[in-house]
């Protein structure tokens, strides 16, 4: 069966239409027209925009739409499926138990920092003796007069 990029040209050198025709007609760039007619399809943006390229291409050069992405389509069968991405390998044991150990030491310094706090913090009995009760008094007598 012939390539869908050789029948495209095939197709539009048919109709006597030069490349930069196919461009204009259809705003594809014509390094893209030239892609397609060479079946560099990995060389194009991505599966929709070569699908529409495909399209407008069949358009320009009068031939069935379907019939261009039925052949396109039958081309890329055994390219469209794609290969599974290989997983990268899991942590081993050893590596999540340090992870964890190294996790549960920070929130442990972190309870003790904050208990440490409290049982430092200054009371509100323990007030410096420039502010006691006496002194307040004497400032407020002071201050009336």
């Amino acid at each position: 069966m012939e390539s869908i990029g050789r029948y495209l040209r095939r197709t539009r050198e048919a109709r006597a239409m030069s490349v930069e025709e196919v461009a204009r007609a259809t705003r594809i760039p014509v390094i893209s027209i030239e892609r397609i007619e060479a079946d560099h399809f990995d060389d194009l943006p991505g599966e929709v925009f070569v699908r529409g390229f495909l399209k407008a291409y069949a358009r320009a050069v009068s031939l069935p739409m379907e019939e261009v992405l039925a052949r396109y389509t039958a081309s890329r069968r055994i390219a469209l499926v794609t290969p599974l991405p290989i997983a990268a390998p899991a942590r081993t044991t050893q590596q999540s138990r340090r992870f964890g150990v190294a996790i549960a030491f920070v929130l442990l310094l972190i309870l003790f920092t904050l208990a440490l706090s409290i049982v430092l913090r200054p009371r509100g009995h323990d007030m410096p003796p420039e502010l006691s009760e006496g002194t307040l008094k004497r400032a407020r007598t002071s201050l009336s007069t």
